[in-house]
């Protein structure tokens, strides 16, 4: 037989045994605290259409995305990201709903991308949505709960990043740069090339001010007190109202007690482009890549019909059982199982033995002496 068949393919894995066990126990740790928000589990399907994740929604580029055929001719794709399915799910179930709808949510996303750098293709997510509510207290409850939710799971040393993409909309807005301009250099500051980024600016001929604000915007980063700062720089209405509603949303963090946890960053942006506003990133040590990421998304509900403004979250649980296992973080779990065993002659014996303990919550190995 070919070893070929007992291997997997490059970018997935299997989990087994101890870290199996402790994948469960985590990811119930972080369902019992988003259920607690009043969020209802909501499960989309492992594929859809290929147009609930097209350029046009704003989500993962289609050269990442797996694309297959179904027997009608359709294109699909494995999903590589939660919100847009359940975005669409929303319209599709909920679209004269007017009051605020919670859903969260477990399950593995799939990104077909040859830049591993150690990354996974298929990851487990954990995550929540908040539809139809537009407020500063949206955004808060979505942060302190993402912090409550790593804290409840046992991870004690990270980092909330927040950020508004209003800011960075502002000054591109302000020096007359078109979307197509707007998006490629959002792209060589996310991925901090800033070379690449000055060049593409020279080309369009940006004012010297607004050319050097928008390569500087990555500095804007540390405590609330950065916010003072990035609004000094400032120098449009809708820069300064998105420094604004973080200084909101800041205050509401420090009611929930959460706010040694939260910094803030005005340079943080997403190659998602369907995010609106608020966004923010959860950071931690033994990991290279954010563990959590979220953010507000008014404008992709409307996509699939609906007009409402939205925020969500994900936790990517690998990386988080990575950090863990990294930062030496005990995941306390029952690992005892009773074993019984039996031969032809006590078998009835011991499987009703097997049955009552079962019955009083105890796990059970049924097993033939040797």
């Amino acid at each position: 037989m070919s070893t070929k068949l007992v291997h997997t393919p490059e970018g997935v894995r299997d989990i087994y045994g101890d870290e199996k066990a402790k994948k469960t126990v985590v990811e119930g740790l972080l369902h019992k605290i988003i259920a607690g928000y009043g969020y209802r589990d909501i499960q989309t399907p492992s594929f859809e259409f290929f147009d609930v994740f097209s350029k046009e929604v704003g989500t993962t580029p289609s050269r990442e995305l797996y694309k297959f055929f179904d027997k009608e001719g359709n294109t699909l794709v494995l999903r590589p990201d939660f919100t847009p399915s359940i975005a669409r799910c929303a319209v599709k179930y909920f679209m004269d709903e007017d009051v605020p709808i919670r859903f969260c949510y477990q399950g593995n996303t799939f990104t077909n991308t040859s830049e591993l750098q150690g990354k996974l293709k298929e990851v487990t997510q954990m995550g929540a949505e908040l539809i139809g509510d537009a407020s500063v207290e949206a955004d808060a409850e979505m942060i302190a709960m993402t912090i409550e939710a790593l804290w409840y799971a046992g991870l004690n040393d990270f980092q909330i990043s927040i950020g508004n993409l209003e800011y960075f909309k502002g000054i591109c807005a302000e020096a007359g740069l078109d979307e197509d301009t707007e998006l490629e250099l959002r792209e060589y500051i996310s991925g901090k090339n800033y070379f690449g980024a000055e060049e593409l600016l020279d080309k369009t001929k940006a004012d010297r001010k607004d050319k050097e604000l928008l390569l500087k915007v990555s500095e804007l980063f540390g405590p609330a007190s950065i916010l003072d700062d990035a609004k000094k720089a400032a120098t449009n209405k809708r820069s300064r109202e998105a420094v604004d509603r973080l200084e909101k949303v800041y205050h509401v963090l420090c009611d929930y007690g959460v706010d040694k946890y939260v910094s803030f960053d005005l340079g943080m942006l997403s190659k998602y482009n369907y995010y609106t506003g608020i966004i923010f990133k959860g950071y931690t040590y033994g990991v290279g890549d954010a563990i959590v990421k979220g953010g507000r998304y008014d404008n992709l509900l409307k996509r699939f019909g609906k007009d409402a403004p939205a925020i969500g979250f994900m936790i990517v649980v690998d990386d988080l059982l990575s950090a863990m296992n990294r930062q030496h973080v005990e995941i306390p779990y029952d690992d005892n199982i009773i074993k019984l065993y039996y031969d032809k002659k006590d078998f009835g014996e011991k499987l009703k033995e097997a049955r009552q303990l079962r019955a009083s919550g105890q796990r059970v190995e049924l097993l033939p002496k040797q």
